[in-house]
Formats: C-alpha cells, structure tokens, sequence
C-alpha cells in the first residue's frame, strides 16, 4: 500500500507541472499571467498600438492627454480599451496595456509588453496578465499587476484611466 501512495504522489506531481511556463495561477487567487519570451524587448507604446488600434504617440504618460478629442476615455474598462498608468519616480515615461478581458468589476487581464524588472522579465509579451483596481472608490486609479515569478500581485500602480477605441 505505501508503494501506491508513493505513485500516485508522483502522478499527481508530475500532473501539478504539466502547464509549463505560459500560464502560472495562484489557487488561492484569481491572478493569472500568460506571456511568451521575446527575442528583444519591444516598447509599450508601438505595442498597444498595433493591438489596440489606437494611433497616438509619445511617452506612454503623455497618451491620457493626447486623447482628448480624439478618442473617448473613461474609468470603466473594455475590452479593447488602453489603461494608461501616469509618469512616477518607477515609470518615468509612463506605463500603457490593453485590455483583454474584464473578469469582474475590479479585475481585469491585460496584454502589454516591455514590463518588469530589468532581466528577462522586460523581454515578455504578457497576452494576458491580471490587473486588480485597488482604488478605493473602485474607479480603477489605483492598480496592482500580477507577477507570475512572485506568484503575488505587485505594487502600486497610479493610472489614469482607459482610453476606449473608435466604435467601442
């Protein structure tokens, strides 16, 4: 009978590791990220563009004002929809991601690149990363993204809003 046990253990060990790197989740959360290693880093900015449709340029801090007039923006994510984190000491051009899906009122999953640390978190295009909203009147100012290497979400994030897409 220990023999079995000993197998089965195993089994369901070797089951646990069977998801490989492109997904990593936390049973007692609802964080998720997805993402493939680049070859090189790619800036947010051509990035959320080329996924989002949205044509502005610039730092990633500057897209909040440059939107004016041009596209709607709003506090209530979409899919589709660019989140806009501001400049601060840690994002000194600023942060942009797309919004994949919106999988409750206070969490989201976004598709980003050019995010992490300097090593090779920086070379991963996430396709699909869980953002919480922290902010305490739920208009999603405050954010916090999930880091698959922590398997925990991470700091602080201040952000100005969603830019939405023409017919969004």
């Amino acid at each position: 009978m220990p023999r079995r046990i000993w197998v089965l253990s195993i089994a369901l060990v070797l089951a646990a590791c069977g998801g490989g790197p492109d997904i990593v989740r936390n049973p007692a959360s609802t964080g998720v990220a997805r993402y493939v290693t680049a070859n090189a880093p790619e800036e947010c900015v051509p990035y959320a563009r080329s996924v989002s449709g949205i044509q502005l340029s610039g730092d990633a801090w500057t897209w909040w004002d440059h939107a004016d007039g041009v596209y709607a923006k709003g506090s209530t994510p979409s899919s589709g929809a660019v989140l806009v984190l501001g400049q601060s000491d840690r994002l000194s051009s600023g942060h942009i991601s797309v919004v994949v899906t919106v999988r409750n009122s206070r969490e989201i999953t976004v598709s980003h690149t050019n995010w992490g640390n300097n090593g090779p978190t920086r070379r991963r295009i996430y396709r699909e990363q869980s953002v919480v909203d922290v902010s305490s009147g739920n208009d999603w100012t405050a954010v916090r993204f999930w880091n698959p290497d922590t398997n925990a979400y991470g700091g602080v994030y201040e952000a100005d809003g969603f830019i939405y897409p023409v017919g969004a």
